[in-house]
């Protein structure tokens, strides 16, 4: 018991001793702050409180149940009587033709059963089957294509009517605007997908003659999409799906439809006239976008600069000068020259377009007929040389000698560099105008040969001879 009070009493003094060095040593002074000069200083950039910002609710429902059902699953079957091994080849083995089936898909575009698809989907076909989303097929016939814009339009029979997509306009499309690609990827039906405008008159490939004006999306796009349809959340169709950039034949971002507005008119012009009416402004332009505009002297890095017009067009009726820059054509703002095929592609001969120019600094206006080219230049039809009378421009080049100018050239010719030469002589016909080409073109359908005399920008003279 004693030992307890013992214990007891040296606890109590003890806690008594730490009580008191604590308030001796932490109590006894009072704590000072120090203000520290090197924390982090803060911008206020508004102090006007931003309510916060909402996006509407996008929903694509009503225009996928509104799409599937237009959309179609069209197969091919061609007849391929290529060899089929090296033996084959290297021997010349005969063999039977052999089917192919190629598949891809299309679109409704009337209750009566007209289909818009790609002209590479049913190229070299035997037989075209179409599926629709009920799983019903009919036999396809091919009414018309046009491989330029990979445009294909085919008709089937129904008992009853078909639902259908209604063409939107594409020239108001939006960067940024949510699209649907609808189609058949990998014999997959009615697939849909979703993204947003990329970019519009997308030009895949700047080096060849056939100068495209996509719009570009990032909805996915596989091989058997081809042919599809592109819409917007309206239901509306604004493109036909068409094409991939790829290194492994898949998507891997970026897909590209061709404009409803060209494909529009490609269809109509099918099936007015069987093929498809171009109107042309009659020009020559030279893309500003490319760094062009420096090497003339001009600050402007947008826009079209005017290098020859040529005679007889519309262009030049309407008075469009070389030197002249078009900015933009209607209500289309012209930045490089896929804007310009893009918007003309969907017109016709005739249509007229008010083109916005810049001349000497002022924006001047000009309203410009469109014409075939054919009202300004003539195609030697068994050779592929298109030829046109000489612009202003040309004179100088080629110092005032007589001759028509090489415009357009096939592709077999178009590796011989005469597009933009001096057609001078034909035979032994002197060639001043278009006139004379005609008349040298007839006499030498008589003798078979045809001998081309050209003077190249150095004032060389060329020869070439065709023969039948």
């Amino acid at each position: 018991m004693k030992n307890f009070f013992t214990l007891l009493l040296v606890s109590v003094l003890g806690g008594a001793l730490s009580l008191g060095i604590y308030k001796v040593a932490f109590e006894s002074e009072t704590p000072i702050i120090e203000n520290q000069s090197n924390q982090p200083k803060f911008v206020t950039a508004s102090y006007t409180p931003s309510s916060p910002s909402t996006i509407d609710d996008v929903s694509f429902i009503e225009a996928a149940n509104k799409t599937v059902h237009a959309v179609v699953h069209v197969k091919n079957l061609t007849l391929s009587s290529g060899p089929s091994s090296l033996f084959d080849f290297f021997y010349g083995n005969s063999r039977q033709p052999r089917a192919q089936v190629g598949t891809g898909s299309g679109v409704i575009i009337s209750p009566d059963g007209y289909i818009v698809t790609n002209n590479h989907v049913i190229e070299n076909s035997t037989k075209l089957q179409v599926t629709l989303n009920n799983n019903k097929s009919y036999a396809a016939e091919l009414i018309g294509t046009d491989p330029e814009t990979d445009i294909a339009l085919l008709k089937i029979e129904a008992d009853e009517d078909l639902p259908y997509l209604a063409f939107g306009d594409s020239d108001q499309i939006q960067l940024g605007e949510w699209v649907l690609a609808v189609g058949n990827p990998f014999n997959l039906t009615s697939t849909v997908t979703a993204g947003i405008i990329s970019a519009k008159a997308r030009d895949l490939n700047s080096r060849d003659n056939n100068i495209q004006s996509f719009i570009q999306t990032d909805a996915a796009v596989n091989p058997g999409n081809s042919g599809g349809a592109l819409v917007n959340t309206r239901g509306d169709l604004i493109g036909i799906n068409t094409a991939i950039t790829s290194q492994t034949g898949s998507y891997i971002g970026y897909s590209f439809a061709v404009p409803s507005n060209i494909a529009k008119k490609v269809v109509d012009d099918i099936m007015e006239f069987g093929n498809v009416q171009m109107g042309s402004l009659g020009v020559r332009v030279q893309d500003l976008s490319t760094g062009q505009g420096l090497a003339n002297g001009i600050e402007e890095s947008e826009g079209l600069l005017v290098g020859e017009v040529f005679k007889k067009s519309g262009a030049d009726k309407a008075g469009v000068k070389p030197g002249d820059i078009i900015v933009k054509i209607d209500h289309i703002k012209i930045s490089k020259f896929s804007d310009l095929v893009g918007y003309l592609r969907s017109k016709r001969p005739t249509d007229k377009v008010q083109l916005h120019l810049l001349r000497d600094g002022e924006t001047i206006h000009k309203t410009v007929e469109l014409l075939s080219n054919s009202a300004y230049v003539y195609t030697i039809e068994e050779i592929g040389i298109s030829v046109q009378e000489q612009t202003e421009a040309a004179k100088d080049r080629f110092n005032g000698q007589a001759g028509v100018l090489i415009f357009d050239t096939n592709n077999y010719n178009s590796r011989l560099g005469l597009e933009g030469k001096l057609l001078i002589g034909i035979n032994d016909d002197k060639i001043k105008n278009i006139e004379d080409v005609k008349s040298a073109v007839a006499k030498a359908q008589r003798s078979g040969v045809m001998t081309l005399v050209f003077v190249n920008q150095n004032g060389e003279r060329e020869r070439l001879i065709y023969r039948n």
